[in-house]
């Protein structure tokens, strides 16, 4: 096959599509594909020699993303490489423009697609480029200033739209590059630090995981590393991808299994599922969730392997969640239940086809020992049998389920099947649940294929077949909608895998049958009766949708949107049966559908279209029969009634004419070449009926000449049979059960095609001739004013002229005119390319294309002249210039939905097991028709020729006309032409913009709103406001804004109002920064062979600034912000703002509109950046800087080599020179985990542009900015503008104020400190918060500005600043604490500490002294914490220094001094973390500080009375007692444990330990919020204590805490134990699995506390114990039941035995608390399986009856415990009912309805 394809081509395809080779014109297509890409090859080498990107590289790449939709990837595997390096060249050019990255970016995903095609050896690419564009778009540094203007998707460009994979590009990365990423971004790792996640991000995208197993040295050596480091709490999400895709591409090269647990344990917390009694979900928690999609993958590659750790897991963790997928469950955590149980098997199914059938490619091969044996695959199936059965009748609905279990069926059917259909038979019977109907069948039409085509694995499969289709019949229901389209869908999949074929006779025949295939013969006699069947019951459904029945006359004549579903499901499902039939059956049922269809008459709107849909599948499938039927009887009963004249004219015409005219006008849509001989009958009845009066009547008659010609003219297959050449052989040597479920042959699939012959197109030119002609003659002499017409008559004959070109559209070649030249100049050819599809021009006859052009032409002009009122003619013309512009035989949107059903059904049939295409025939000929389809409606890039200009002009004057329907539908087929034809663009706008001059006064509102409309464009296409394009941007934004002096524009009119706004949005959204001049690198030219060396870039000034600049004076103020918007738009990083721009900006910072103002303070901001002096920077060796070596071994934290960057009191630079002899290094993460290879830091302040300039050393620009700052008078009004307030209670301290003093204070030095000064020192003093925003805006942009400045400036600078500061932290108020926190933070971000001691230090002064009340003391800590946070790990002496300082204090009164304390020692010991490979931390340490915590505590701990807050809230004078001093001190630990769980890095298990006893005596048992503050905190702590992570080595430690705690005498501590297990346990669940000793534990505890003499633990034991048995973790065995029953036995004293006298009872409690005991455990067993009766529990019900009249509490707790089975089991109650025995029932049913249940 492929020698003879590589002959005619002369290389070797990669891949192309192979329905291309089933194409009726196959032959002649290799010579165009081959015409086409030595094209796109030459003119794409050509254009990016040329340097030119725009037009040339755009255009010519986007011809070669059409080629591969066209020819998929047909070319060889040099043109493959060389394609993917030009385009990976050109993407990573600097400055290039992001939308046309975008382009080159999905092109390059496409190429680089099909992973096998290309390996390592073929193709590498350097990932540094990639990464710096992706650190470019993603991190920029000018975006937020406005600079640079990316749109939404930048950071998605490189994400496969499909499985958000970061493009397979790192499969090609050299085998150094994982080294060379590590050392890259390894220093980026510091987990205090946002640019962690950055460092993440990059790992998880570019790391290449597809080495070859002889390279992995290079490749996972620090997988280890990676592991441990993030098993741990701060598990990132991103990690999951990364170790997902690493897991999959190598299985069976890493070692999993000690990490299983951890893994499994995680996905089980990452569901957030409720547990427990009394949940609280922690914020922290809740953004644990992994994407599903990861997981999925990650544990389809861990399944198999000798050690089957992983599938024992997985099973534990479907155990334990099964219960969560019963219907009556629901929350929002079920939609990722539901979304892991669709996904799972797909991708276990992918697995295994990549393990077994796949063709070997050069990807790593899974070696054997990991392959999934049969045993794997079995356990799997089994392990998700239960969820999946449960989640068919999901409130979610059962599509999950159902793809679910089409995957599972592929690999088990006899596992997954008959469960399936066991519950479909009663389904089916049953009446009254029709949504346990809808939910089996939609799973049986997943297990469809499975089920038919038998197999050796589940053999008696097709004999369920017929069965089912039986009693699917009375699913096809009137009154029950969605029954019905199931029923249908049903019927229609099993009638597409099935030949419905009698072979009955076969069983006497021949003897070579099995038992099963005999069965299935003498079943196949029933098909006859089947599909008699099926037709009476749609005959009664068509008979109950009459409109007489369904609807009073006055409403609508339509079908209503539920009516033409079931239409379109009953003609396909009837088509389907049909072709499958064989062709006695179909006699039979074509006898049936004639006589219903001529016996009665039917209504032509509802069931008439049914019944003719049921006519027209019969024609289709057998033409010839069928219309020897048909159309005679059709045409005698039109002709009859058409006898009389009068009845041509009437405008209600008589039923039966109507019924046999759609009748027949239906069944003519069949194969060409079996109308032809009833030619001449049916243009009689053409002549006859087209020119009815009645509207309904030629309406109809117009669908005849639509499909008559059609049916001639177009290309398609004639027949979609399962098997090829149909069903006719005799049953001896042909056996159709052979063909159940049979995949067609993709290389035998004998397509029957109809191409017209040549009697067909002349047939169809003898129509045009006979029909079209005349038309167009009346309605040229009506436009030429010689006859009159009436409306209806134009209508009429526009209604004929459009069927017409509709039916005949495929044969009228395209229109043909001049190409408009000089629309842009490019050097390279930027030609249109024609595809053949099958007809040749024919050019001998007359082109009615052209003919119909030029009349519709003159019409328009003469109806827009004289009646522009006629609406409906107009929409008729509108359409007819959209047909006649682009319709060549099928519509776009009609194609797009063909091929969405396409793909659906495909995916709810296909075999992804066995992959190779292996899809029913009727779905490979679909496929085929639609690639046909796709070639005739590719139109790319056409060449704009003058006729398109003129109907371009017209379309435009129609959407600027009076009425607004005609508008907006002549604007949406504008805009589809915009899109077709190049650069059309640049023809239309300045005839749009001609509408919005302000000196035009003829322009009425209506054209006024139609232009600016066509401006906006509709939300897909193009839009005029906002190419890519300099002369257009030129033209259209200084035209809007003019537009403001139109007359015609009135701001009163909301509609013109909002379309304004509208614009300006879109604009604002859309717009993208363009290029100004783009300049191809030599590598890129090289890659495209030099041909020319010469290349001018041409740089161009934007002049759009300076027309926009010519602003009126007396512009409305809407126009005015539009105008400063756009302005804005259009700054930029590579060149500066002209000075005239600059002024203009500045002046507008003091405007009088809010709005400018805003604009302006970004505005100026951005220029700041523009006017920046670079710094010089030199690589530095870190090394030498403090005179070590780097250690050998990585370890991160607090080392030798990184002390020097931390803060020293001793060391401050506190002179000129200490200050120029040190070296700052202004961001946190350097150093934390390891050094970069080369550090750049600032060379010394001599080699630096100068500092201070006086302003005749200025530029122009930085002059008017210094003139304007330095003046008192415009700062004083700008001070007075920034300190008003804009929203009352709403405003933030605002970083785009910090950015322009920034800027002001980093050029201009200190400058204009002496004017501000004063006002800093007035605003200071004015507690309004809007004045101390402005000031702490000011000085959070002076203490950045001034990074710099030389030491005698700064230390100027602090002298000011400290009074300041200590001003502000004594005035401050609730209003203004956040933005004085805010300042301080953002003055500290990236900054070393050292260049900050002056602020550090001041504010250690005293944080908590009490002056000012406690409110101050709380700010001030607020304050110095967003100071210390942003140093991370540097500043370890200060927080010494401040814990110090704060341990006395802990003990304070305040509430809000609590909290904040509680949150500054959470910042304290945020960097103690112990993850694995860190040194021990030079800051405080959790262990210390707990110890010593917990000596001051001993008061509490010791004694064993209740605890109460009776602290009165005030100092008393003198010394309080230890114990309340403790209390207090106890509040404050509780705010710091609090905070500290949402925040640090790892939960510090041992020291929390030691506080869990004291927390279990405060945290009260019932939900109450009236708890005092303490025990609600106590409460909180042990719920997000117990939701934390625990590792293995922590579990026994914290049963010892447990254990000891449940011996306490305090029954409510015990009782709180039990719900912290709870959570603990099902939180941690495979770490506590995986240690045997620890399950014994958790049960021994569990089963002592069930004897506990308190009721209420008692009570919540059996709860737990009932939980742990529901999920699996403890489970249910002999010894444990025994001794529940042994304890049930425990003899109580009879009561007569006892003193009568006395009125207490006696009963010794221990006895009695034994006998609770063994009832409480038996109910826990029966209820911990709410949905199921296993064998052992009919036992265990039974002892449990015996104990319904013991004493309460025991009776109390027999009687739930029914009353609870009774209510989850009366669901299924029948099939439960089979586990009992008869005796037993009937003890069950006396239990159950006895009066004791009610007494």
């Amino acid at each position: 096959m492929k020698e003879d394809v590589s002959e005619k081509l002369g290389f070797v395809p990669q891949k192309d599509i192979v329905y291309n080779k089933l194409l009726p014109y196959a032959d002649i297509l290799d010579e165009e594909s081959n015409d086409l890409l030595g094209k796109i090859k030459g003119n794409l080498g050509r254009a990016v020699q040329l340097r030119e990107i725009w037009p040339g590289v755009l255009f010519w790449t986007r011809k070669l993303s059409t080629y591969m939709r066209l020819y998929g990837r047909k070319f060889s595997k040099e043109d493959h490489v060389l394609f993917i390096q030009l385009l990976y060249e050109l993407i990573t050019i600097d400055k290039l423009e992001i939308s046309m990255m975008q382009g080159l970016a999905r092109l390059l995903i496409n190429l680089l697609k099909k992973r096998e095609l290309l390996s390592r050896e073929d193709l590498e690419l350097p990932w540094r480029p990639l990464y710096e564009l992706q650190d470019r778009i993603l991190y920029s540094k000018t975006e937020h200033l406005g600079l640079n203007w990316f749109p939404k998707y930048a950071p998605l460009l490189f994400y496969h739209p499909i499985n958000n994979q970061i493009v397979l590009f790192f499969r090609y990365f050299p085998e150094s590059a994982t080294q060379e990423m590590l050392e890259e971004w390894r220093p980026l790792l510091c987990p205090f630090d946002v640019t962690m996640q950055r460092a993440i991000g990059y790992f998880e995208l570019f790391l290449p995981t597809t080495l070859p197993p002889e390279l992995h040295h290079k490749g996972f050596k620090d997988f280890e590393r990676f592991a441990s480091l993030f098993l741990n709490e701060c598990f990132p999400q991103h990690l999951v991808n990364l170790f997902a895709r690493l897991a999959n591409d190598n299985i069976g090269y890493i070692d999993w299994d000690p990490y299983i647990p951890k893994i499994f344990t995680r996905i089980l917390r990452s569901l957030n599922l409720p547990v427990g009694t009394s949940q609280m979900l922690v914020p922290r928690y809740l953004t644990n969730a992994y994407d599903v999609g990861h997981v999925v993958l990650w544990v389809s590659a861990l399944l198999g392997g000798p050690s089957k750790q992983a599938q024992a897991q997985l099973s534990g963790l479907f155990n334990s969640i099964t219960s969560f997928f019963h219907p009556s469950n629901h929350g929002r955590w079920l939609m990722k239940l539901m979304k892991l149980l669709q996904r799972l098997p797909a991708s276990v199914v992918r697995r295994l086809h990549r393990e077994r059938y796949r063709k070997p490619t050069w990807l790593t091969p899974v070696p054997d020992s990991h392959k999934m044996t049969e045993a794997d695959i079995t356990a799997f199936v089994e392990s998700m049998m239960q969820p999946v059965l449960l989640a068919m009748f999901s409130k979610t609905g059962s599509l999950d389920a159902a793809q679910a279990l089409q995957n599972l069926a592929l690999m088990r059917p006899e596992l997954v099947i008959p469960p399936v259909l066991e519950k479909t038979y009663p389904a089916m019977e049953t009446l009254t649940e029709p949504h346990q109907l809808t939910a089996t069948l939609s799973c049986m039409i997943g297990v469809a294929r499975s089920l038919v085509s038998g197999g050796q694995r589940f053999p008696e499969g097709p004999t369920h077949m017929l069965p089912l289709l039986m009693r699917a019949l009375p699913g096809v229901d009137p009154n029950d909608f969605s029954k019905c389209m199931i029923t249908f869908q049903f019927i229609a999949t099993f009638a597409t895998l099935v030949p419905l074929v009698d072979c009955s006779s076969a069983v006497h025949e021949r003897s070579d049958l099995t038992e099963v295939e005999r069965e299935m013969c003498s079943a196949s006699a029933e098909f006859e009766d089947f599909v008699l069947q099926f037709m009476d019951r749609c005959f009664a459904l068509i008979d109950s949708s009459t409109l007489e029945q369904t609807r009073e006359e006055t409403e609508t004549e339509k079908m209503t949107h539920l009516e033409s579903l079931v239409e379109l499901g009953l003609s396909s499902t009837f088509s389907t049966i049909l072709t499958q039939c064989s062709i006695d059956i179909f006699k039979v049922a074509l006898e049936k559908v004639f006589n219903f269809a001529t016996t009665n008459i039917f209504e032509t709107r509802v069931a008439g279209r049914m019944v003719a849909d049921m006519c027209r599948a019969a024609s289709k499938c057998h033409p010839a029969q069928s219309l020897k039927l048909f159309v005679p009887h059709c045409c005698n009963a039109i002709n009859q009634i058409a006898v009389n004249e009068e009845v041509l004219s009437e405008e209600e015409l008589d039923k039966e004419l109507l019924w046999n005219l759609q009748l027949l006008s239906e069944v003519t849509r069949v194969d060409g070449d079996k109308i032809l001989p009833y030619s001449t009958q049916l243009v009689q009845i053409l002549q006859l009926t087209l020119h009815l009066k009645c509207k309904q009547g030629y309406t109809l008659a117009c669908n005849l000449l639509h499909h008559i010609l059609r049916s001639t003219a177009l290309i398609y297959p004639t027949e979609y049979c399962s098997v090829p050449g149909g069903f006719q052989q005799p049953t001896q040597d042909y056996l159709p059960i052979k063909d159940w479920g049979r995949p067609g042959d993709l290389w035998n699939l004998n397509i029957q095609w109809h191409v017209p012959r040549v009697e067909e197109t002349s047939f169809v030119f003898y129509v045009l001739d006979l029909i079209l002609q005349p038309e167009l003659l009346r309605l040229q002499r009506y436009a030429q004013g010689e006859r009159d017409m009436t409306r209806d008559d134009v209508l009429q004959s526009l209604s004929i002229v459009q069927h017409c070109l509709l039916g005949a559209g495929s044969l009228l070649p395209l229109l043909q005119g001049e190409p408009i030249p000089e629309l842009v100049t490019s050097m390279v050819n930027l030609g249109e390319t024609n595809l053949f599809t099958g007809m040749a021009d024919d050019v001998s006859r007359e082109n009615y294309r052209d003919a119909i052009c030029r009349v519709m032409r003159q019409l328009l002009h003469h109806i827009l002249e004289h009646s522009e009122d006629d609406t409906k003619s107009l929409f008729s013309i509108i359409k007819i210039i959209s047909d006649l512009l682009h319709f060549k035989g099928s519509h776009k949107q009609e194609f797009d939905s063909r091929w969405k059903s396409f793909n659906l059904v495909k995916k709810s049939m296909e075999n992804r097991l066995h992959g190779r295409k292996q899809h029913i025939r009727a779905l490979l000929i679909d496929r085929v028709m639609l690639q046909h389809e796709l070639r005739k409606l590719t139109v790319e890039g056409c060449e704009y020729k003058s006729i398109h200009q003129e109907l371009m002009r017209d379309l435009l004057r129609l959407s600027t006309s009076t009425y607004s329907q005609v508008r907006s539908r002549a604007q949406s087929v504008l805009f589809t032409a915009l899109g077709t034809y190049n650069f059309c663009c640049r023809d239309l706008i300045p005839r749009v913009l001609e509408f919005l001059e302000p000196d035009r006064s003829d322009v009425t509102q209506q054209q006024f709103k139609g232009a600016l409309y066509c401006l906006l464009g509709n939300h897909s296409g193009v839009c005029l406001a906002n190419l890519h394009d300099w002369d257009c941007i030129t033209l259209t934004w200084p035209a809007i804004v003019r537009s403001g002096l139109s007359s015609a524009m009135s701001l009163e009119k909301p509609s013109i109002v909002r379309l304004f706004d509208d614009l300006a949005d879109k604009v604002h959204r859309q717009y993208e920064t363009i290029g100004i001049d783009f300049a191809i690198p030599s590598e890129c030219r090289a890659a495209a062979v030099q041909l020319q060396t010469s290349g001018v870039p041409l740089p161009r000034d934007p002049e759009a600034l300076s027309l926009l600049m010519t602003k009126h004076s007396i512009l409305p103020w809407k126009f005015e912000h539009n105008a400063i918007g756009f302005m804005s738009l259009l700054l930029r990083d590579d060149h500066p703002l002209p000075s005239p721009a600059v002024l203009f900006f500045v002046k507008s910072l003091n405007h009088d509109s809010l709005l400018v103002r805003k604009l302006a303070i970004s505005a100026v901001a951005g220029i700041m950046k523009q006017l920046k002096r670079p710094h010089k920077k030199v690589p530095v060796s870190p090394n030498e800087l403090c005179g070590l070596k780097e250690p050998a071994g990585m370890i991160a934290g607090d080392r030798p080599d990184n002390q020097w960057l931390q803060y020293n009191s001793s060391s401050l630079p506190r002179t000129q020179q200490d200050w120029e002899g040190c070296t700052f290094v202004e961001k946190t993460h350097w150093g934390y985990y390891s050094w970069p290879q080369k550090l750049m830091m600032y060379s010394p302040s001599e080699e630096q542009p100068k500092q201070g300039l006086t302003r005749e050393e200025m530029t122009e620009r930085e002059q008017i900015i210094y003139d304007h700052f330095s003046d008192p008078v415009f700062i004083n009004q700008l001070i007075e503008f920034l300190s008003l307030e804009d929203r009352k209670g709403k405003d933030k301290f605002s970083p785009r104020r910090f950015c322009l003093f920034k800027g002001l204070f980093r050029n201009f030095n200190d400058a204009f400190l002496p004017v501000l000064k004063p006002h800093m020192e007035r605003l200071v003093a004015d507690t309004h918060e809007s004045k101390q925003r402005c000031v702490a805006e000011i000085t959070s942009g002076l203490i950045r500005g001034s990074k710099h400045w030389s030491y005698g400036k700064v230390e100027s600078l602090w002298e000011l600043l400290c009074p300041l500061l200590r001003t502000a932290l004594n005035n401050i108020t609730v209003e203004t604490y956040a933005d004085w926190g805010t300042c301080i933070a953002t003055a500290c971000e990236s900054r070393d500490p050292r260049k900050l001691h002056w602020l550090f230090e001041m504010l250690m002064e005293s944080p908590v002294n009490g002056e000012g009340g406690s409110f101050v003391d709380a700010c001030r800590l607020y304050v110095l914490q967003g100071g210390l946070a942003q140093q991370e790990w540097r500043v370890p002496e200060l927080l010494h220094r401040l814990l110090q300082y704060l341990e006395p204090k802990l003990t304070q009164v305040y509430k809000n001094v609590r909290e904040r304390i509680g949150s500054v020692l959470t910042y304290i010991f945020m960097i103690d973390v112990n993850l694995p490979y860190t040194q021990p931390t030079a800051s405080p340490r959790i262990k210390e500080f707990t110890e010593r915590v917990l000596l001051r505590l001993k008061p509490l701990t010791e004694g064993d009375e209740e605890i109460q807050n009776h602290v009165v809230e005030e100092n008393d004078v003198g010394e309080q007692d230890e114990r309340t001093q403790a209390i207090k001190l106890l509040k404050t630990v509780l705010k710091w444990l609090m905070a500290s769980a949402g925040r640090s890095f790892s939960t510090a298990v041992p020291e929390q330990l030691q506080l869990l006893p004291l927390l279990f005596k405060i945290a009260p048992v019932e939900n109450d919020d009236s708890y005092d503050e303490l025990k609600r905190d106590a409460k909180t702590c042990l719920s997000l204590m117990s939701q934390g992570l625990l590792y293995t080595e922590q579990i026994p430690l914290v049963l010892l805490a447990l254990q000891e705690i449940a011996g306490s005498s305090s029954w409510h501590a015990r009782y709180t134990v039990l719900t912290y297990l709870q959570i603990m346990v099902f939180y941690n669940l495979f770490t506590f699995l995986s240690d045997q000793g620890a399950v014994n534990d958790v049960r021994a505890l569990v089963i002592r506390l069930l004897e506990d003499e308190q009721l209420e633990v008692r009570e919540m034991a059996a709860t737990t114990l009932s939980g742990f048995l529901q999920c699996n973790f403890l489970s249910i065995e002999g010894p444990m039941q025994s001794h529940f029953e042994a304890l049930c036995k425990t003899r109580l004293p009879k009561k007569r035995k006892r003193e009568l006298g006395s009125v207490v009872d006696t009963i010794p409690s221990g006895d009695l608390v034994r006998r609770h005991a063994g009832v409480l455990g038996l109910s826990a067993c029966i209820l911990s399986s709410p949905y199921d009766v296993p064998t052992w529990m009919p036992q265990l019900l039974m002892d449990l009856s015996a104990h319904l009249n013991d004493t309460q509490p025991i009776e109390m707790t027999v009687k739930k415990t029914l009353s609870n089975f009774r209510r989850t089991h009366h669901d299924n109650w029948q099939e439960h009912k089979q586990q009992f025995t008869d005796d037993q029932l009937l003890v069950l049913t006396d239990l159950l309805v006895s009066p004791c249940y009610y007494a």
